[in-house]
């Protein structure tokens, strides 16, 4: 992880009677700050990872034109209280997402009515879920999104077998339970775990942080499917900027493609941005690079004192 930035503060925030654990960056610039205050991007990760997990080069980003940024990790995860502990759950996330932009709002100097929302992998598919269901929040910027669980198991299937899905969904029930009972989130092809595909253990071990455990409840298997994000899309009021991994095996990218499709019907203003890479690529080098100075100006089009990206359909 890189060293923390002299700037950046720790930041506790309450979901449900938890302490979530957060880091601040405020913003760098002043260029898209309005007499309202500074607009500020959240952030959180995604299936079973935490916010040390390659997130900070996104967020400094961010920050240098012009945000402030607040990145967390989900209850029960990274340095967060709450129990059960990895428990990866799709309403859980939603609700944190929910409770961190609540705050957000009120501190000092933010513009409460221009919160982005910013996610990846399962995250990008939550911060759909969360936007639609809150109509002031000013943009979405959502890459490499698990957008229809569905679609993600039959593609476990396809890369893993029907073996494997039988295997998974023993190891659910029996977590139903023992509630205990926990498989790996990450492995390679073969073993027992939740993901298992070619480019899987290498991706996850590419940028992951220190605080990451490669476990989570069995049970959590089974309300993968029930987490379909794709059908929100259509209730969306922000507008959106989709990071497609053409090549993604983890999150399948026509299930994001249908989201912006989705998106374009409700009337408001949806960007997509391809990349012809797998799912972890998007984290570094020069796919990085391309993302994040589409996601920035993406940004600057919807936050710029006077930017009327907000109102322009597309």
């Amino acid at each position: 992880m890189p060293a923390t930035p002299a700037q950046r503060r720790d930041l506790e925030i309450t979901s449900h009677g938890a302490r979530l654990a957060a880091w601040h960056h405020p913003a760098s610039s002043p260029a898209w700050t309005t007499p309202s205050g500074r607009p500020v991007v959240v952030m959180a990760h995604g299936f079973g990872a935490t916010k040390d997990a390659g997130l900070v080069p996104f967020a400094e980003r961010f920050a240098a034109a012009g945000a402030d940024v607040v990145v967390f990790d989900y209850r029960g995860f990274g340095t967060s209280e709450g129990q059960p502990r990895q428990l990866v759950d799709h309403r859980r996330h939603r609700q944190d997402y929910a409770a961190v932009v609540a705050h957000v709002r009120g501190m000092d100097g933010v513009d409460p009515d221009r919160v982005v929302l910013w996610g990846s992998s399962y995250s990008g598919g939550h911060v759909v879920a969360v936007a639609a269901a809150d109509p002031r929040v000013a943009a979405v910027v959502s890459q490499g999104a698990a957008m229809d669980g569905l679609a993600a198991v039959l593609e476990i299937r396809r890369y893993a077998g029907t073996g494997q899905l039988l295997r998974l969904t023993a190891h659910a029930l029996r977590g139903l339970v023992q509630r205990s009972h926990t498989v790996p989130i990450v492995g390679e092809p073969g073993s027992l775990a939740a993901i298992t595909s070619d480019d899987g253990l290498a991706g996850y071990s590419l940028i992951m942080g220190p605080t990451f455990r490669n476990e989570m409840p069995a049970r959590a298997i089974l309300p993968i499917m029930a987490n379909r994000p794709v059908r929100a899309a259509r209730a969306l009021s922000a507008p959106v900027l989709f990071v497609v991994a053409a090549h993604d095996t983890i999150a399948p990218p026509a299930a994001v493609e249908r989201a912006a499709v989705l998106a374009r019907r409700a009337g408001v203003r949806v960007e997509v941005l391809r990349l012809d890479v797998g799912h972890f690529a998007i984290y570094e080098g020069e796919a990085f690079e391309r993302s994040v100075a589409t996601q920035v100006a993406f940004l600057d089009s919807v936050l710029a004192p006077g930017a009327r990206g907000a109102t322009l359909g597309r």
